[in-house]
């Protein structure tokens, strides 16, 4: 294994959605060399289609303090809709997902209250010190959605070579007007989804949760 190979495989392996952070902040130099490498991800005819919004310091703890009791009252709105439907073997591993998670934190399928309580905790983003907005300008859609994806990807590799943890989260575009009269963000910037990020918290049972992934030929055919 060449050397560029193992590091670029430490990373892909390292990085995994963390649900319990430090409140330790990060250095703003070291939060620009993080978004400048992100920033070379690939796009469509190189467009570069995406906004990203980071709060940290005043900016995340007004969020924090605003955005759970929002949406517990109901105030919640939404730039794209949240209506996709999983059935069959995408049904099983939406389920399996959850319950390694819950499993992890000792929380019974019938807990109903402690799963709830879990849930919001998106809303608190998991104590991390910072997140980032990921936004859609106007009129862009699917293609350019699939830009954002990408660079969404090579932004959590970024932070995780950097030695620190993620989490993405479709669940903060639920809340895209609060989000955007709170940063003063242009309305026509559309709200995708935001990633929390931090130095991971090792002592919480939530991050001791692995999800696995499917078997190579269940999602890969090679033709020749």
């Amino acid at each position: 294994m060449s050397e560029s190979l193992k590091v670029f495989s430490d990373i892909v392996n390292t990085r995994r959605s963390v649900r319990a952070f430090l409140a330790e902040p990060v250095a703003q130099a070291e939060l620009e060399s993080i978004f400048a490498l992100a920033q070379r991800a690939p796009s469509n005819c190189n467009t570069q289609p995406w906004q990203v919004a980071v709060a940290s310091g005043a900016s995340i703890e007004n969020l924090r303090s605003k955005i759970p009791p929002a949406f517990s009252a109901g105030e919640w709105t939404m730039d794209f809709p949240y209506d996709g439907k999983y059935a069959g073997v995408y049904k099983e591993r939406q389920y399996k997902a959850a319950a390694d998670l819950y499993d992890a934190m000792g929380i019974t399928r019938d807990n109903k209250a402690a799963r709830n309580e879990q849930f919001m905790k998106n809303y608190e983003f998991f104590g991390a010190p910072h997140v980032a907005f990921l936004f859609l300008p106007e009129p862009f859609g699917l293609r350019e959605a699939a830009d954002l994806g990408m660079y969404a990807q090579t932004l959590m590799l970024s932070i995780s070579a950097h030695g620190l943890a993620s989490c993405p989260q479709t669940a903060l575009g639920f809340n895209c007007d609060l989000v955007r009269q709170e940063l003063n963000i242009n309305p026509a910037n559309k709200l995708l989804f935001g990633i929390s990020f931090g130095r991971e918290d090792t002592s919480s049972a939530v991050n001791t949760c692995r999800t696995d992934r499917a078997d190579l030929a269940d999602t890969v055919r090679f033709y020749s």
